[in-house]
């Protein structure tokens, strides 16, 4: 007796490629950009009903607009209302409402080999569909602006190919929520996307509000790092950050903190990853009294550090 089609491990994963690309296709725009530096181009996935939508900071460049176009043929002109460099990510405004948004969820939930889809309008070919799964996760990305470089933490790698004009597009989970905007092309098989979550979710609001982001200027250069056995079972926890370098004149430099030493946590809060202080260093800690906890050969030493704010 024959099986069933529907059983098939291949006809369930063309189903649910289909169902992000039915929801995801509409909502994502091929983005015109002219700046002094030329003509470019991009992708944009719509962020409310009024008619912003997300991309990255580098499609948009220096530009102040240019012009949308949803799969459907609609097109809009739009400006730039904010910008972030040191996430990648930039907010823009059609001049008219588009269409209703996607879900978007929460990064933090992919595993990696989740399936994931990407959506975009790579090499000028609208409304592009391509499949694969997370490939990493925990990567970083190098970002700067004239005065400032960082890294972009947690980037998602995957290989769902992305091509030049793919930057700005959505990643979508399986259920069509969007986790990612695709960033850069890492290689032959290898895309990375800015991750959607908590610390992501603030720049956004930050950009939409307010066009741009402040954030908190400690001067801790960091990297994840693993407790041994006994430091973790000593302080609950098993990751941490160890300090790889302390930028000179910095609040941190001022504070007493070295490289070597390893980061436990702030204001009492365990740290484990980059994202974790990244994520209170906003406008609200500006100025503000960070108590830091660190392990200095086998001992724990307190520091108080005064965040100054992030020169632009």
């Amino acid at each position: 007796m024959p099986s069933d089609p529907g059983d098939d491990p291949l006809d369930a994963y063309s189903a649910i490629v289909t169902s992000v690309a039915a929801q995801l296709t509409p909502r994502v725009a091929a983005l015109r950009i002219r700046s002094s530096r030329g003509e470019a181009g991009g992708s944009a996935v719509v962020l409310t009903d009024e008619g912003h939508l997300l991309t990255n900071a580098h499609v948009v460049g220096d530009a102040d607009g240019g012009s949308a176009e949803l799969a459907d043929g609609t097109v809009a002109r739009f400006s730039v209302i904010g910008r972030d460099p040191l996430s990648d990510l930039a907010v823009v405004r059609a001049d008219r409402p588009l269409t209703s948004p996607p879900e978007y969820g929460d990064a933090d939930t992919l595993l990696v080999g989740s399936l994931v889809v990407a959506v975009g309008n790579p090499l000028g070919l609208s409304g592009t569909v391509t499949a694969g799964v997370v490939s990493a996760l925990g990567r970083s990305m190098p970002a700067r602006t004239r005065t400032t470089a960082r890294l972009i933490e947690d980037v998602i790698q995957t290989d769902a190919a992305l091509n030049p004009g793919n930057s700005g597009g959505a990643l979508a989970d399986s259920r069509g929520r969007v986790v990612g905007i695709a960033t850069a092309v890492a290689g032959i098989g290898l895309g990375l996307a800015v991750p959607i979550n908590a610390t992501t979710h603030r720049i956004i609001a930050a950009l939409v509000n307010d066009g741009r982001v402040r954030r908190a200027y400690l001067g801790l250069v960091s990297t994840p790092a693993s407790l041994t056995p006994g430091q973790a079972e000593r302080f609950g926890q098993r990751r941490a950050l160890r300090v790889v370098e302390v930028i000179e004149r910095s609040p941190a430099a001022a504070a007493g903190l070295h490289a070597g030493d390893v980061v436990l946590a702030v204001d009492g809060v365990p740290l484990g990853d980059a994202q974790s202080l990244q994520r209170r260093l906003f406008a609200n800690a500006i100025g503000q009294r960070m108590e830091i906890t660190v392990l200095r050969n086998g001992a724990l030493v307190d520091a108080v550090a005064v965040p100054s704010e992030l020169a632009d």
